[in-house]
């Protein structure tokens, strides 16, 4: 049974580590399955990417991708085998693909092969149309959309991932005019990430067609429970709103924190963030300060956990 007022998060890129998985996969024949299936799928030995790295090429977008899915999908088996069963599920960018299996819409398979064409074709088009991303704390999201509308160039937010936390995605100099207003602005903190390309933003649009291609035959049933989108941040089950949804994505803000409020509208109270890292775990603490959140991705964290 679902539990009531429980949703299951995942993370998506920046996520990553050298040694992600090993500690599962030490503990479970299932999970070295898992990265087996992966790695003959893929043509890549994800396990020992995964496990030792090198660090550069796991931060490479076509690797981090199915690497941190692979991951979490391991986590959620394996919880799932303790009982656990939330009432909804969503995920961060490359982590929505990750709830998407989680829940039931497309199989583990169907899920690697999505998430492996997705990689690459971002990877393709930050080289095509070369771009960056930054962080800008301390404004509200109505102000730094203001100061990308106000840039003669391409910049747009990209993530809106708690109340006062904007990431913004465009050409480098586009970010570069609005990291400059938004200190003259007063923003606490603005940085540049390091990234492959400008995710989540119309320097994306090369990738756009194919995957557009790729969802369209994709086998994609109705899901167990409801996810949250990160284009609408309204909770869906029909898998013909995913297939869509899923393409717009990749041009589209990451609606975080419009996301969390809608599952606590609807009833949740417990956030269990499920994969490598705990970013999400501090994003929902801030955007509702008193919600409960647990971090499950490693072995030791599947042990002590409570369905």
């Amino acid at each position: 049974m679902a539990k009531t007022g429980t949703a299951a998060v995942f993370p998506g890129q920046g996520s990553q580590f050298v040694g992600m998985g090993r500690d599962l996969c030490e503990s479970s024949g299932r999970v070295r399955e898992l990265y087996a299936q992966a790695g003959e799928a893929l043509g890549v030995d994800l396990a020992r990417l995964s496990f030792e790295g090198p660090e550069e090429k796991l931060n490479q977008t076509v690797n981090t991708q199915p690497a941190i899915f692979v991951h979490s999908l391991a986590a959620w088996y394996l919880l799932e085998e303790k009982g656990f069963e939330p009432s909804m599920v969503a995920g961060h960018s490359l982590g929505e693909y990750s709830a998407l299996a989680a829940a039931g819409f497309f199989s583990f398979e169907e899920g690697l092969s999505l998430v492996a064409l997705r990689g690459s074709l971002m990877q393709q088009a930050g080289d095509k149309a070369p771009g960056t991303m930054a962080a800008i704390i301390g404004l509200e999201d109505h102000l730094v959309q203001q100061l990308c509308d106000e840039a003669a160039d391409t910049v747009v937010p990209a993530n809106y991932n708690s109340p006062g936390q904007v990431v913004i995605s465009g050409t480098v100099g586009g970010v570069g005019k609005v990291m400059e207003k938004a200190k003259q602005a007063g923003a606490r903190w603005v940085k540049e990430l390091r990234v492959s390309g400008a995710f989540h933003s119309p320097l994306m649009e090369y990738a756009v067609p194919p995957m557009k291609e790729r969802l369209e035959r994709a086998a994609i049933a109705r899901g167990k429970v409801a996810v949250v989108p990160n284009v609408t941040a309204s909770p869906i089950t029909d898998p013909e709103k995913v297939r869509v949804l899923l393409v717009e994505q990749i041009t589209s803000a990451v609606r975080w924190s419009e996301s969390v409020r809608a599952m606590l509208a609807s009833g949740v109270t417990r956030f269990v963030e499920v994969g490598p890292g705990n970013v999400l775990s501090g994003l929902c603490r801030r955007i509702e300060r008193n919600v409960e959140t647990v971090t499950v991705g490693k072995a030791e964290e599947i042990q002590q956990f409570t369905a």
